[in-house]
């Protein structure tokens, strides 16, 4: 009998040395950070807490959200690269993450994190004030071109999507005073407050204040109109010639975790993330946004790939012939996309 019973705990000790997950609890067993790598209010963080409420349904754990803002996102987002790879630690990125390597803020990319889910695409619109002397957006462009560098533009701070919005218009002859801020919903105090004359701003983060009156929405960022504001032009009707540039998604929101995460605990967090975003409340919400469905256009990890690593392609490369980048994207093998204006 003793016999039997030591060659039983010899063999469960082989079998855990050789299958360590083997009598490992069911993930998750404890509270879930979420970290949003910018301020709270703006399009990350609001999307970053909408997930969180869906998550929780099929994880069954808490989700937290915390809000770690400054340096371009690259703050939060080192902190959770940072944290123990073991799934309770996840990312709600937005597209800074892409360009940190050639801004030179940071060595981080996507490559360094496993894309659980690309999620949406928050529309980039510009807004002024709502008592603004522009009324339009065609009185806006040619306020900028009548005088360069006068014009305040609020925006989240340099290789981000305003100011990668910002690069654009400096092709086609617009040049504005660029003013910094900690994240998008700081970016849209500072044309509330008379602080700068407009921004790029995420769709979800100011209908409320147009339909207030207190912002007044000129145009959309994009080569589409948006549905739920058919009379606002898209900016390809506006500037001759801008059409390749505003065809791709430039504030993708991801879900990701450290690469380095147990494969079963990656696919637990994608079984449930998948379930979560066929929410009835999940759908509304990208709806009553104009959020562009990402989730539904990459699904598989092939498709992720391509597609960050065209978003880098593109925008890297951008903000290097522009001069605003402090490497060249070469440098990181990341090669020179074809641009048919």
């Amino acid at each position: 009998m003793r016999k039997r019973f030591s060659f039983l705990v010899l063999f469960a000790l082989i079998l855990a040395l050789l299958l360590p997950g083997a009598f490992a609890a069911a993930f998750p067993q404890k509270p879930i950070t979420l970290i949003v790598p910018y301020s709270a209010g703006g399009t990350a963080d609001l999307t970053a807490r909408q997930l969180a409420i869906q998550l929780k349904k099929h994880l069954d754990v808490p989700i937290t959200v915390i809000n770690q803002a400054g340096a371009s996102g690259s703050i939060g987002t080192r902190t959770a690269l940072d944290a123990p790879a073991d799934g309770y630690t996840l990312l709600l990125s937005a597209d800074s993450l892409g360009t940190q390597r050639v801004m030179g803020i940071s060595d981080m990319s996507y490559a360094d994190f496993r894309a659980i889910a690309p999620l949406v695409n928050d529309p980039k619109v510009i807004v002024v004030a709502g008592d603004s002397e522009y009324h339009t957006i065609e009185q806006l462009l040619e306020d900028l071109k009548a005088r360069p560098g006068k014009i305040k533009m609020s925006y989240t701070g340099p290789g981000g999507s305003g100011h990668v919005q910002s690069l654009i218009y400096n092709r086609f002859g617009l040049d504005m005073a660029l003013i910094a801020y900690p994240g998008g919903a700081d970016a849209l105090l500072a044309v509330l407050g008379k602080q700068v004359d407009f921004t790029n701003a995420n769709f979800s983060t100011i209908r409320g204040y147009v339909d207030s009156g207190d912002l007044r929405l000129l145009a959309v960022s994009a080569d589409k109109r948006l549905n739920v504001y058919p009379e606002v032009p898209a900016l390809t009707e506006v500037i001759a010639g801008s059409d390749a540039l505003m065809r791709i998604p430039y504030t993708p929101l991801s879900l990701l975790v450290n690469k380095n995460v147990p494969e079963e605990v990656f696919r637990t967090l994608q079984a449930a993330t998948q379930q979560a975003l066929a929410e009835p409340d999940w759908l509304a919400y990208c709806q009553d946004n104009a959020l562009d469905q990402l989730f539904a256009l990459y699904q598989t990890e092939e498709e992720m790939q391509r597609f960050y690593a065209g978003w880098e392609s593109l925008v890297s490369w951008l903000l290097y012939d522009a001069g605003a980048a402090a490497h060249s994207p070469a440098a990181f093998d990341i090669p020179r996309p074809e641009i048919n204006e």
